[in-house]
């Protein structure tokens, strides 16, 4: 059998599912549920702390525990790399998924800090560097509106993007475009990419960097790009808030039996 406290979250969320408990509405005090019978205060005190987690309510000093406003942002797949976005327009990766979300978005919603450094363990790795080498990290915070949603720092050879807008600290996108226009601009263009995903607990500092509630996980990203001759030209790690995204992959089905080789 499922403990008490879990059972009490599954009824909760069903409410909040089905509406009973609408976004931004306060649910019961603690202590109205425990005078309910719905269990003791350490009961209804870990259900509230799991739906917390679970992404459905958010507690503070104040205000108690109240359903969340808003649905998880939609983060794109592959559809959100399109050529098209940022090639021909002005729509780079954090803005594509807004525009999929119906949401609003400010272009300095994205900061960040650019800084040379030696490149860690998998970076030097990624892009075929000795130990010791220097790359460039370009490391963002995107917001929506006041929330932080996710971090991403993308490294870069020296060579590939010294001089270019992609070492301008200043918030927002790389010019228009962003950063794969400036890569495009400066004759690498990008042709593939990998991604590898890891949900995990956060540290201590990625818990107060994105505002995260106790027992929040994160998904850590990592992107691989390439050029069409296998050059890497950025190898980026970014971590998201779990509970505010959800992540929508559409592609065709490979068959490499009839292609006569493998599938990226």
């Amino acid at each position: 059998m499922a403990p008490k406290w879990r059972e009490l979250a599954d009824r909760l969320a069903e409410r909040i599912r089905n509406g009973e408990y609408a976004p931004g509405q306060q649910l019961p005090h603690i202590r109205e549920l425990v005078e309910a019978g719905e269990g003791s205060k350490s009961t209804v005190h870990a259900a509230y702390k799991a739906l917390e987690a679970e992404g459905l309510v958010v507690s503070s000093r104040g205000h108690g525990t109240v359903v969340r406003q808003q649905t998880p942002l939609k983060r794109l797949g592959i559809a959100r790399y399109d050529k098209a976005k940022w090639r021909d327009g002005d729509e780079v990766a954090f803005i594509a998924d807004r525009v999929a979300s119906g949401r609003a978005y400010r272009r300095n919603e994205q900061t960040q800090k650019v800084s040379r450094v030696k490149a860690p363990a998998p970076v030097a790795e990624a892009h075929g560097l000795p130990d010791g080498a220097e790359v460039y990290a370009r490391a963002r915070l995107v917001k929506e509106g006041a929330q932080p949603t996710h971090t991403l720092t993308s490294y870069y050879r020296p060579e590939h993007v010294e001089g270019t807008r992609l070492v301008d600290p200043t918030p927002g996108p790389a010019g228009r475009g962003g950063g794969f226009r400036v890569l495009y601009d400066a004759g690498y263009e990008i042709d593939h990419m990998k991604e590898e995903l890891f949900a995990r607990t956060p540290t201590a500092d990625e818990a107060q960097l994105l505002q995260l509630s106790p027992g929040e996980w994160v998904v850590e990203l990592h992107r691989t790009t390439y050029t069409a001759d296998g050059t890497v030209v950025e190898y980026a790690i970014g971590v998201h808030a779990a509970t505010r995204f959800s992540w929508s992959y559409d592609f065709k089905v490979p068959d490499s039996a009839n292609t006569g080789g493998e599938t990226r």
